[in-house]
């Protein structure tokens, strides 16, 4: 009988994305790794979250650091807990709105590789030229057109703990080198990512792990992505306002005098 695998396993709910963290939570209990000893490491500013006091569940307090850092400066945050992610068989990610619909095993567990990632639900089927990389040559992130095998979304990905905690610390170094160029990467953390593992070993999941709710394609679900209209929406869950009137017209007469 093989050794019971020890996974960490790191979630983001600052702001208002806490209101998944419970569903997470359950479904990840019923359906995720279920063989393996799973700790939860929980970031968020909420005062309280769902059986928090579980001594699996470890809440971290991380003040909302405001669109799109609190996407961006994800890896800065798990570099806080470097050590204690040492511990760990593997790492694992995932979006605070993923929710597991059945049962995910060993099976996605990298063994030779060292790294996870998974498939773009939007991108499985395109040409790598039509993939969403990020084209600017000032951010450590960019790829040149002609260049790259996938392109995948940073909903989920992780690995083997050793390889996982290098994939942090190279990107939150790449990452903090753009922003003191005053750049940032077209589609953030996942563009670092995209960028990272060209020329890299990783088990590649396919689009069923990250399943976009209401979407239809050839794919079991497994994990879905919750639609977050249903849960305010993008700019409200992200505590962005929303422009007035004005503030649109305004956009509107820049855009047509800087042409």
């Amino acid at each position: 009988m093989s050794k019971m695998k020890n996974i960490a396993i790191l979630y983001i709910c600052t702001g208002k994305y806490d209101i998944f963290w419970e569903d997470f939570y359950k479904t990840s209990e019923k359906y995720f790794l279920n063989n393996s000893e799973k700790h939860y490491f929980v970031f968020t500013d909420a005062q309280s979250i769902y059986d928090e006091n579980c001594d699996r569940v470890h809440k971290i307090y991380q003040k909302t650091l405001g669109w799109p850092y609190n996407t961006l400066m994800r890896f800065n945050m798990f570099k806080g807990i470097e050590e204690k992610l040492k511990e760990f068989d593997y790492i694992f990610f995932l979006n605070a709105n993923m929710l597991f619909v059945d049962y995910v095993g060993e099976e996605i567990l990298p063994k030779e590789e060292g790294l996870l990632v998974a498939k773009h639900p939007a991108f499985y089927d395109k040409d790598v030229d039509e993939y969403p990389y990020d084209r600017n040559e000032k951010s450590l992130a960019y790829i040149p057109y002609g260049q790259g095998d996938i392109y995948v979304q940073g909903a989920f990905n992780g690995g083997k703990s050793r390889d996982f905690l290098q994939l942090i610390n190279e990107l939150d170094k790449n990452i903090n080198i753009d922003l003191d160029n005053d750049v940032i990467a077209l589609w953030h953390d996942e563009s670092q990512l995209n960028r990272y593992i060209i020329g890299k070993e990783y088990k590649l999941l396919d689009p069923g792990y990250i399943y976009p709710e209401g979407w239809d394609l050839p794919f079991k679900a497994k994990i879905i992505g919750r639609d977050k209209s249903k849960w305010g929406g993008h700019q409200d869950l992200r505590g962005i306002k929303e422009p007035t009137f004005i503030e649109k017209l305004k956009g509107k007469i820049t855009t047509i005098f800087s042409k």
